[in-house]
């Protein structure tokens, strides 16, 4: 009998739906099919590829309700940000494709001897690996530069949102050739026997373990790796910020889709001048955060994705609380399948909680006595993707160019103006998405030079 992936609803543990789970001959073959289709999906030119996802969607935004209640019943967040999900990949599909093609263009360079055309050739088959707590836009970020590169994709989401990735890929292959983008389901050996396939082209989001042993597995035969890992996010308050900014920026940065965010502001770093001020306004927002399953209307933040994953959040908690750490809100009495908004005072380097990436919704704060000590420590950790500095322009600028981080945000979050890369550092990331140096990641280049003719 065929082995059938459940997925289950977060809030009560009922089965949403299932999809059959690929067996490692399954998932040759549909890296064998992709080769095939590639063939005839690069000799499409870049406007015809655009063109094609231009009209996908506009069918996923047609679809947006219904894609929105099963991604929310699946993933668990409110069904008002499961529709926005789906909306905003549509959105981002149109408003990025002229950038995507662009970039791909030819580019000559001429010398008094030479002329070199740069060209962006498709790298020829992608593996796509992609997390849960966006189900649909984490798998568009690395499928959309794919295929409009000239590759074809296969795709293996995560194990814990299947149905939406199944859902997704559906939406787009009413309107691109058969086999240019395929899906495959399962979990951690389904990943590895996609990575260890005959691809060119690996593109992975999710987890720094993960994703060392996917660079690993890739160096035999030095396959492209696109990673975009964890993150422990710094979120530092100077002594001259606007306090109410801060707090609201921590809060709304914090807390969003339950923390369950890589970007997510997990530790704050605050001037003990005004930490008390603070620390009361931001306990203040997050006791009003209200939480629920997907379908009620009031709820803010949904439940956690899976036991596991309340079970560490709740650890890094519970290990706080018996360092020292005190409860400025919520941290007990958590509901079956959720964890209550939290936020720790009085934390320190010896705990989990600041040191660990959490991914739910806890905001650990500790009380510095300078800006040099509050970069200290928000470099003393190995990932680097995101960071937000509050206070005097001036300041907080010169504070944000020591933080190691790749994005770093001055009295705001770390979200960039459009066009700017996602990018991380240190061991959050390797490569980067969005951009025009983004999308081109995705592509070969090849140089062709001339000699001129006297």
């Amino acid at each position: 009998m065929r082995e059938m992936l459940k997925s289950f609803n977060p809030a009560n543990g009922e089965v949403v739906g299932e999809v059959p789970v690929s067996s490692p001959e399954e998932i040759g073959e549909a890296v064998v099919r992709a080769h095939r289709a590639a063939l005839g999906w690069r000799d499409q030119s870049l406007e015809e590829r655009a063109q094609l996802l231009g009209r996908a969607a506009k069918r996923l935004d047609e679809r947006a309700e219904e894609l929105g209640h099963l991604l929310s019943r699946e993933m668990g967040k409110p069904l008002k940000r499961g529709i926005g999900e789906v909306r905003f990949c549509s959105k981002g599909i149109l408003g990025k494709l002229d950038e995507m093609v662009g970039a791909l263009q030819p580019r000559t360079l001429e010398d008094d001897n030479t002329r070199s055309t740069l060209y962006y050739e498709p790298f020829g088959v992608c593996a796509a690996i992609s997390p849960w707590n966006y189900p649909m836009s984490m798998p568009q970020w690395l499928i959309v530069p794919a295929l409009v590169a000239g590759n074809a994709v296969v795709l293996k989401p995560s194990e814990e949102t299947p149905l939406i990735a199944q859902a997704y890929v559906d939406t787009l292959n009413e309107f691109l050739p058969a086999g240019v983008l395929q899906i495959v389901h399962g979990a951690d050996e389904q990943g590895r026997a996609l990575v260890k396939a005959d691809v060119d082209l690996i593109a992975f989001t999710g987890s720094r373990t993960a994703g060392k042993h996917i660079l690993g597995s890739a160096a035999d035969k030095l396959k492209r790796v696109i990673l975009e890992l964890g993150g422990k996010d710094p979120f530092i308050v100077l002594p001259d910020a606007d306090i109410e900014a801060a707090a609201q920026c921590a809060v709304a940065n914090g807390y969003e889709n339950g923390g369950q965010m890589c970007v997510s502001n997990e530790r704050a770093y605050v001037h003990e001048s005004i930490a008390e001020a603070f620390e009361q306004r931001v306990a203040e927002l997050v006791g009003n955060i209200r939480y629920g399953p997907w379908d009620d209307e009031s709820a803010e933040m949904g439940p956690m994705i899976n036991e596991r994953q309340r079970a560490h959040v709740i650890g890094q908690i519970e290990d706080a609380i018996e360092k020292g750490a005190t409860l400025l809100a919520g941290g007990v009495d958590h509901p079956d399948r959720f964890v209550v908004p939290t936020v720790l005072g009085n934390c320190d380097e010896s705990m989990t909680v600041m040191r660990d990436e959490t991914f739910g919704p806890v905001l650990a704060i500790q009380r510095v006595g300078s800006a040099e000590e509050a970069v200290r420590l928000a470099n003393d950790n190995q990932l680097g993707l995101g960071g937000s500095v509050f206070g005097s322009p001036e300041a907080a600028r010169g504070v944000a160019r020591r933080i190691e981080s790749g994005m770093v945000g001055v009295n705001k979050s770390c979200f960039g103006a459009s066009g700017t890369p996602w990018v991380g550092a240190k061991e959050s990331g390797y490569g980067y998405h969005g951009s025009v140096e983004g999308h081109r990641q995705f592509a070969q280049v090849k140089v062709i030079s001339e000699g001129r003719l006297a």
